[in-house]
């Protein structure tokens, strides 16, 4: 079986140059390699392209075969790792908490202790007011917390 230690150090080498970081890296008992990266400025082919080129010259597919995907975490997949949240601050992201609820709102801020807190829409009425006014409330959750958060795309 592939030595996943091995393989994220392998990883972990090839992106050392780059601003890209890992999200994810999955081994297959029948040893299928998934290599999920991301970026602040996105990923393209070539930077998939130099990652396989380096596990393909560390892992010798003659002593134990392979199937290998590399590619970047996709669009609508829910955050993995803090740098996707990092990434994302400032967007409209989509929180699923564990007891049901499902809140759309601004990533504003990631803590370092595993937390991070969006800007809900909220109606407001002030008093002396005709109508409700749109306020944005800041909520923090724990990453721990929710079951997922992924980006929101919105068609306008």
């Amino acid at each position: 079986m592939i030595d996943k230690q091995l393989l994220t150090q392998t990883v972990e080498d090839a992106i050392a140059s780059t601003d890209a970081f890992i999200v994810d890296i999955k081994v297959t008992p029948d040893n299928f390699i998934t290599v999920e990266i991301d970026s602040n400025t996105g990923i393209d082919i070539d930077t998939c392209a130099d990652i396989t080129r380096k596990i393909e010259s560390v892992f010798d597919r003659d002593k134990e075969d392979y199937e290998l995907e590399v590619g970047s975490a996709g669009l609508t997949s829910p955050f993995k790792v803090k740098g996707q949240y990092l990434k994302n601050i400032g967007n409209e992201v989509e929180v699923l908490t564990r007891d049901g609820r499902k809140l759309h709102g601004t990533l504003t801020e990631v803590g370092d202790d595993d937390t991070f807190t969006i800007a809900i829409p909220t109606k407001i009425k002030e008093p002396g007011m005709k109508r409700p006014t749109i306020v944005d409330k800041p909520e923090t959750f724990n990453v721990a917390d929710v079951k997922e958060v992924k980006y929101l795309i919105k068609f306008k």
